[in-house]
């Protein structure tokens, strides 16, 4: 069953100018490193993209600039913001530029009920008529959705599915049997392999922007039942991720493209390298063999 939007994603990075403000030249260049990459398409505006730091004037320029660039690429905006009103006014921006879908975190500001996430989500999906990839992403909101409040939102006429970054696999075969038209992502990058394995129709990832052949590598061997492939592949990745921990993944993926030539400028701040050396660090991981090959 092919499902809607199925597919390897990156989530997009964002270019910064030194002094911190967004870069339309340098994220142009992010772009066109990762749109080589053979991936079905990008996921723009969302954790990987420093959203939460960034405002919404300035992720409404990158919408633009991405699908000025993109040229027929599937591009999924994550809209996700505080204010449901600035998520509709990011979906709606989305929408006129011709993106395929929408994404959006539950609301997190505040400890918000479970009914409050059900309407956040039907007044989002209503505002469109995208299709619209939940997110559940404990890590990030402080708390799992519960699993019928899941299934209640991918019931909702728009929604096609969901963006699934947990460990708690047990929920996602529930809701790989309950929710079996919808599409489901797996969001974390080092054991896609798992997400896959239990039915998972494909990834979003932040460290796909650099190694996104071997991500679209590791989800053809899946398909094709090559297991011993695909975990030959994930080890190559969890190696990579295992590396960006020491620095914190954003900082240490920032240094991974000035590495290769291409400077998509500092993380905003907050957020900063967490070791004195993280840029010669992630020089000597990507020029491993077993990653080195799949950089380019």
């Amino acid at each position: 069953m092919t499902r809607q939007l199925a597919g390897m994603y990156a989530a997009l990075m964002t270019g910064l100018k030194d002094d911190g403000s967004f870069s339309p030249e340098r994220q142009r260049a992010l772009d066109g490193y990762v749109l080589r990459q053979g991936l079905t398409g990008l996921y723009v505006g969302g954790s990987s993209g420093e959203s939460g730091l960034l405002d919404t004037e300035e992720l409404l320029e990158q919408q633009r600039i991405v699908a000025d660039d993109a040229r027929g690429a599937t591009l999924i905006a994550h809209v996700g913001a505080p204010s449901l009103r600035d998520s509709i006014r990011l979906a709606r921006n989305a929408a006129a530029l011709g993106y395929s879908g929408l994404s959006a975190l539950p609301p997190h500001s505040y400890p918000f009920s479970d009914e409050e996430i059900l309407a956040y989500y039907s007044d989002l999906q209503s505002a469109t008529d995208l299709p619209l990839i939940v997110y559940e992403v404990p890590v990030r909101t402080g708390r799992p959705i519960g699993l019928e409040t899941l299934v209640a939102i991918m019931e909702l006429p728009k929604v096609a599915g969901l963006k699934f970054t947990s460990t708690d696999m047990f929920k996602f075969s529930m809701l790989r049997r309950r929710c079996r038209k919808s599409t489901l992502f797996f969001g974390f990058d080092e054991i896609y392999l798992t997400g896959a394995v239990l039915g998972a129709d494909g990834g979003i990832g932040t460290t796909y922007n650099l190694l996104g052949r071997l991500y679209a590598a590791l989800d053809r061997a899946v398909r094709c039942g090559d297991l011993a492939e695909a975990r030959r592949l994930q080890e190559i990745s969890a190696i990579f991720v295992e590396a960006l921990l020491e620095t914190g993944v954003l900082p240490g993926m920032k240094a991974a493209f000035r590495a290769i030539g291409i400077d998509p400028g500092p993380t905003r701040a907050p957020m900063h390298m967490r070791v004195d050396d993280g840029e010669a660090r992630i020089a000597a991981a990507i020029a491993r063999p077993g990653i080195a090959e799949w950089i380019g």
